[in-house]
This record gives C-alpha cells, sequence and structure tokens, in this order.
C-alpha cells in the first residue's frame, strides 16, 4: 500500500480531527477494521456490528501501534489520533476514492447477474500474463469489500481487476465513484435482485451505473448474445463477446470435455488461437471471450491470452468438480439465480451416468419468484435431469415444474432431511450437480455425497 498522512485521511473523508496537530503528519502503512490485524501504522476503521462496536476496540488498537482510528463519535483521552466522521462506512469509501485516484493504471470493474467472480478471476489469470494484477479476493464486491480491496491495491501493481456487485438502484454509483474504471465488463442481465430492480430493465439501469464514473475513450466489453446488452450503447467504447458470428469476439468450435474442461477457438479482428478452458462448463467459455476482449484491449498477444485462459483455476464452491469413489459430483452452491441454474444443468449433461440435480431455493427473484423456481424444474427435466431433488420452501416450484415437464422428483422440507434420503436415492455411477443460493448452505450436502 501507498503510504498517506492522517492530514490527507482528513481531507479525503472530510472528517474531524482529535489528537496533536504534529501528528497530522504521521503516516498510515495499512487499514483494517478487525482489531486483531492492528499493528504498527494501521488506520483502525470502527464499525458497529451486530455482535459488538469497533470503538470499543480503539484505545486498544492505538497501544497496539495503530496510527490513528476512524470512528463515528467523538474519541476519549484515550483514543486519538482520531478521525471522526459521521458514517466509517461511508468515509471508507471516500478514501478509497480518493487512494484509487492515486494509481494511473488499466482498472477493470466487472459487473452482471451471473458469473461476476469467475469472469474476475478468469481476467486476472489473463492480465497476470503481461501485468501484476490486483484482484477482488473471494467475491467482497460491496461497499465495504470494494473499498477494502482498492485500499490493498500497492505501487508495485500494473492493473487492477475489482468485482462490483449491487442489489439496489444508486449502489452501483456509489462504488463506481470509488473504482472509476477504465474498463467495463458486463457478464449477463438475468433474473437476480429482482425484488428491487423490478425487471431485466431495471437491472440493466441499476448495472449501467458503472457507465457514470467512465470517460468516452474508456471501453465496456459487454456479453453480445444477451438480449439486453446486444443493443445496449454505453458513453464509451464498445466491444461485444459470444457465440454469434456478429460479435467482435467470437468462440467456434466449443468442445465441451465435460469434468475436464472446454476447448474453442477464438476469433477477433482477423486473428484467431486455440484456446483450453480447464473448468466445468460451456458457460465458462463467456468468461473467457471477455478476457480476451480485455487483454487484447490492453495490448496482449493471442498467445499471453491463450495462456492465462489456461491457467485459470476455479474458485471456492463455484462449478467444483469432484470425483468421489462412487459418484461425480459437480458442487456449485455459492449462487443461484434461473440463467446460472440452466446453465448449470445444461452443462451436466456432458458428464456420464445418471443425471441428478439438487436444487435449493433460488432468492432475491421477486414477484415472479415462484412462476421463475417452477421454470427451472422444468428447464432441468427438458435437460435430461432423470432424477430431481429439492429441498426449501421455494423449491416446492422446482419440484412442481420437474412434475408437470414428466420428470421424476421428490422435495423435502429440510437441507438435513434431503441429506438423511441421499443413500437411498444416489446410484453408484451418478453425476449429481448441487445448487442453490449460498444461504441455504448446500455444500452440506456437497460433503455427505462424498461419503456416500
Amino acid at each position: 500500500m501507498k503510504h498517506f498522512t492522517i492530514r490527507q485521511l482528513v481531507s479525503a473523508t472530510n472528517g474531524t480531527f482529535y489528537g496533536e496537530p504534529e501528528a497530522l503528519d504521521r503516516e498510515i502503512a495499512y487499514v483494517t477494521s478487525d482489531s486483531r490485524e492492528v499493528g504498527a501504522g494501521a488506520l483502525f476503521v470502527a464499525f458497529k456490528g451486530a455482535r459488538a462496536d469497533g470503538h470499543d476496540f480503539m484505545a486498544s488498537c492505538l497501544r497496539h501501534g495503530a496510527t490513528c482510528c476512524l470512528s463515528e463519535r467523538a474519541p476519549k483521552e484515550n483514543e486519538t489520533p482520531c478521525v471522526k466522521v459521521e458514517s466509517t462506512l461511508d468515509a471508507l469509501g471516500a478514501l478509497a476514492g480518493w487512494y484509487r485516484g492515486r494509481f494511473a493504471i488499466p482498472v477493470v470493474g466487472i459487473t452482471g447477474s451471473v458469473g461476476k467472480t469467475t469472469t474476475k478471476e478468469m481476467i486476472a489469470a489473463v492480465l497476470s500474463e503481461r501485468f501484476r494484477t490486483h484482484k477482488t479476493e473471494k467475491n467482497f464486491n460491496n461497499a465495504l469489500g470494494v473499498p477494502k480491496t482498492l485500499l490493498k491495491l500497492d505501487k508495485m501493481h500494473e492493473a487492477a481487476v475489482i468485482e462490483m456487485g449491487i442489489s439496489a438502484f444508486g449502489e452501483m454509483r456509489v462504488l463506481t465513484n470509488m473504482v472509476r474504471p477504465t474498463i467495463a465488463v458486463m457478464s449477463v442481465i438475468g433474473d437476480s435482485h429482482l425484488e428491487f430492480l423490478s425487471d431485466r430493465a431495471g437491472v440493466l439501469r441499476a448495472k449501467g451505473e458503472i457507465f457514470e464514473s467512465m470517460q468516452p475513450d474508456d471501453l465496456a466489453v459487454l456479453n453480445g448474445d444477451d438480449a439486453y446488452l446486444k443493443n445496449f450503447y454505453p458513453p464509451t467504447r464498445r466491444v461485444t463477446y459470444g457465440l454469434n458470428p456478429e460479435n467482435d469476439f467470437v468462440a467456434t468450435n466449443v468442445c465441451n470435455l465435460g469434468a475436464d474442461g472446454v476447448r474453442c477457438t477464438i476469433s477477433h479482428g482477423g486473428s484467431s488461437f486455440d484456446a483450453y478452458i480447464p473448468a466445468f462448463g460451456v458457460h465458462m467459455v463467456y468468461a473467457a471471450l471477455a478476457a480476451a476482449a480485455v487483454g487484447s484491449a490492453l495490448g496482449m498477444t493471442d498467445a499471453q491470452i491463450a495462456r492465462g485462459i489456461a491457467r485459470y483455476r476455479t474458485v471456492g464452491e463455484r462449478a467444483r468438480v469432484i470425483r468421489s469413489p462412487k459418484i461425480t459430483i459437480v458442487s456449485d452452491c455459492y449462487n443461484a439465480n434461473p440463467s446460472s441454474v440452466d446453465a448449470a444443468i445444461k452443462s451436466l449433461k456432458m458428464l456420464p451416468g445418471r443425471k441428478v440435480c439438487i436444487l435449493g431455493d433460488m432468492l432475491e427473484l421477486g414477484e415472479n419468484t415462484n412462476a421463475l423456481h417452477e421454470e427451472v424444474g422444468k428447464s432441468a427435466v427438458r435437460a435430461g435431469a432423470e432424477l430431481v431433488l429439492t429441498a426449501g420452501e421455494l423449491s416446492k416450484h422446482t419440484h412442481s415444474g420437474a412434475i408437470a415437464e414428466g420428470g421424476n422428483a421428490v422435495w423435502y422440507e429440510t437441507r438435513d432431511a434431503l441429506i438423511h434420503a441421499l443413500p437411498e436415492m444416489i446410484r453408484e455411477g451418478d453425476a449429481v450437480l448441487v445448487k442453490a443460493s449460498h444461504s441455504m448452505a448446500f455444500e452440506k450436502i456437497t460433503e455427505a455425497l462424498q461419503t456416500l
């Protein structure tokens, strides 16, 4: 991290300083909101949490070497140096925005309804072939995670890849004012966060706020196969990617290797190269195409891009393929919406064995929640699922959809009830997809499957 002073902190946050005037020129070496991480040179940011109030730890943090505290209340005598602000969350965002302005490097902002983290990891893998690249850790993509990511930029970094997630209007505006991307990538406009954004047109408007901080010479990288993005023209330069030959970056000769990944040919501007994607699912081609578009825009060669794609690694519980002694499991338990579930189900058919879908509730889908769950059940059967197991209140409708389509389906009231039934429902040789929103904790089902 590039060091900055308390004086610069006061200016960036418009805060009120408490302490000896000579302390204003002391340097801050890093930023944390975890009192356990505080040492010499730290800025400790005090948040009021559900279980604890960070303000109670300010004195201790200063004793352990913190340079300063950022607080929502006036400090006590032993809690200085301190900068008081109205909201530490807003102040952290303002500080991150100021800090990002110290870096004249390409910054890639990634948004969309599906595949943000996958696309972020793919782009970072590609850019790392040429640039020292900073990226969002895990999926820390909100008003707290984004500033923490930006504040870890260091003078060594030559590029940054920042994931930007929102669920309501105005949230992207806050994030883009911090990130100020020079390249914005949009993956898919799908049925996510409809509880707050009404419909897909609302999703596009909300995510389109990313362009409010961008300049005409900056670049939008859009999924041209998406019904909403193919005709979307932001106030920047624009390139598209997809399987449709009308796109600027196109994948052909797509070969699904099942659990071994995907091969394809990527073409752009009269050039083409073969790519190997070491991850499950043909939908991974879209992440590779987005990465190719970003890499090409930053002057990378096709060979560099291909090497970067081949070095991609699956993150966490996103389409993780597990080969147990008896079955093959595709664990995709981090997130779920109709688009991502449909893509996962369609990829499952490339695996050998009986196809089993274990599906849970999809959240924040708004007034069409029941119908969207029902359609997922129908889609599973149409895609070749021979058994559909569901758990959760909303997944009753997934079960109904599967039955209506003539499928073999069983609904369980709880996740644990489904786990209890696994020994009698799963056969040796099955290919099993486990997919649900993160809060359903379906990774416990994945764990149980591995013990069969």
